[in-house]
Order: structure tokens, then sequence, then C-alpha cells
């Protein structure tokens, strides 16, 4: 069965030549994208913390992202996190604080939402989604993400002044059963200036 990251990726190759997409190497044993940057200059790397309801806390680690041809390559080097996929999104503001909702604090609620510039109605995919919705982060069985994702709409100059967030559980790129995929509570973010 062919991985969310794998049917992205080669989404993204289409309508491109063969010389275009032979950059991108997909590895099915370890399912992972290898893609050769054509700008090593156009890079930008973030710290990412752990949040909750009382702030900001530790770092987990990094997250770089780098302009390619075909989308922004978002390369992970994060530990700390349980395993399993979990819902990875580009935020409107650049913020991590916990904000109130509804009466009750919330972690990184200061974040705001999705970006959505174009106010597309519907959460879903890289490819048809929010602007900000970004393919699922992975974690493997000891905590740590370092599988890169390619967003095929984003540009680097699209995230400034913005965050990335990783929300507690997974994305199934819909609003239903659950609204924004279903990933539930943020759990780390990172201020991308």
């Amino acid at each position: 069965m062919t991985s969310m990251i794998q049917k992205f990726s080669l989404l993204s190759c289409l309508g491109l030549s063969i010389a275009a997409c032979s950059s991108v190497n997909l590895d099915n044993n370890a399912n992972k994208i290898q893609t050769q940057p054509t700008s090593p200059d156009q890079k930008q790397l973030i710290t990412v913390h752990q949040v909750d309801a009382n702030g900001v806390g530790a770092s987990i680690g990094t997250v770089s992202f780098q302009q390619t041809p075909k989308g922004l390559l978002i390369t992970p080097a994060l530990g700390k996190l349980s395993p399993g996929e979990h819902g990875f999104h580009i935020h409107e503001n650049a913020s991590c604080e916990a904000a109130e909702k509804e009466g009750k604090m919330g972690a990184a609620l200061a974040a705001g939402g999705h970006l959505n510039p174009e106010k597309v109605a519907h959460h879903g995919t890289p490819l048809d989604g929010h602007l900000g919705d970004l393919p699922a982060l992975t974690v493997n069985d000891k905590g740590f993400a370092t599988t890169p994702v390619l967003a095929p709409r984003l540009k680097l100059a699209d995230i400034q002044g913005r965050a990335i967030m990783i929300h507690a559980g997974g994305d199934n790129y819909s609003d239903s059963p659950k609204p924004l995929g279903g990933g539930g509570d943020r759990v780390a973010c990172g201020v991308i200036k």
C-alpha cells in the first residue's frame, strides 16, 4: 500500500519532466523522501518546543525548510514525541504561546489556525486543503521524527512570520468525523521568523 507521503511526492511530480523529478528518490522500505535541493542558500532552520496550556516548554529539536523546484522540503530532527503519525501544519501566527479559548487556556492557541490565505473552506491534503496543510509527521518507535515531507504548494516566503505545529494525533486530511483532521491537542510548536 502506498503511503500518503509517497502519494504526495508522486503527485508533485505529475506534469513535470522525468529529469525534473529525478532528484526525488522514494525508498519504499524506509518510506523516506530524499530530495536534492537546487538552491542550498534558500534554507531556514528553526527550533521546536513542547507546548501545553501553561506555555512553551523545552526544546525537542529542529525543523529545516528548504526551497526546491517541487515545493518546500521540510526536514524534522525531533525527539520526545509519541510514536506514530501526528498532524503537522503551518499556522497563521508567529507565536507558540498558550491562549484562552472559551474560558480555558489551550496549548499554542496564539499561533491561530492553519495558514489559509485562499480561504479554502475545508481541511485537506497538501494538494487541495489549506495552504498550511502538510503531510503527516511520522515518529518512530523511539520517539524520533526525521523523515522529510514535501509541501508542493508552499514556498519559503509563504511561511515567514508563521508557526509550525505538531498535534497529538494523526491527520485524516478531512473535517470529518472531527474538524481539522482529528489531530487533537497541540503538543509541539516552532516559530518561523
